[in-house]
């Protein structure tokens, strides 16, 4: 398991720099096997040195490039592929073990309107917040995928949202609740723009 301060979520990719000697040795544990490992928010403390609190649901993702520097340190591409839920910890040795479980099934049927209307209000979030000078706007090749949960998992990403209702959405019941809750998000954040920038 490798705690950090972010989600990823099913279909993103995420780089990471690895130095701390434990996760140089995860590193090296996954290649030799099948280059899988557990991310997991760290909701309370930092991600070096341990001692922090972490999340009950993360992401299993798999390495798709690994580079090792010349000092040992490590770069990295890793997708993020399931949710899981952690059902203990074990001991930190020699990096953080966890056991854990697939979350039941996710499939289910996805209302296409509102998919349409969360990819639209996300675009427009976007937009406002790149005219604010906030963030940058969705990038113009963007396209859902045909699975619409998948789909779902792709707006998550693009979503502007803080780490913790990023987890939120990662623990969501299900595709429908998931897409329920990036609706509400997406028109709170829209709402607060809107009023910032007309100086409210």
């Amino acid at each position: 398991m490798f705690p950090l301060s972010t989600v990823i979520f099913p279909g993103a990719v995420i780089p990471l720099h690895i130095f701390e000697e434990r996760y140089r040795a995860l590193t090296k544990d996954c290649l030799a096997g099948d280059a899988r490992f557990g991310i997991v928010l760290i909701e309370r403390g930092i991600e070096t040195g341990g001692g922090d609190q972490r999340a009950i649901i993360g992401t299993v993702v798999r390495i798709l490039q690994a580079q090792e520097l010349e000092d040992g340190r490590w770069l990295m591409l890793a997708e993020g592929e399931a949710p899981v839920g952690i059902e203990s910890w074990l001991p930190d040795a020699p990096y953080p073990l966890a056991t854990v479980r697939p979350l039941p099934g996710q499939g289910a049927m996805v209302d296409m309107t509102l998919l349409q209307q969360a990819e639209l209000g996300l675009r427009r979030t976007r937009g406002l917040l790149s005219e604010s000078g906030a963030s940058a706007p969705m990038p113009p090749e963007f396209t859902l995928d045909d699975d619409p949960e998948r789909a779902v998992w792709q707006l998550c990403a693009e979503a502007p949202v803080s780490a913790y209702d990023a987890q939120r959405l990662l623990s969501s019941d299900g595709v429908a609740q998931r897409l329920a809750l990036l609706l509400s998000l997406t028109e709170e954040i829209e709402e607060d723009v809107r009023r910032l920038m007309s100086g409210g």
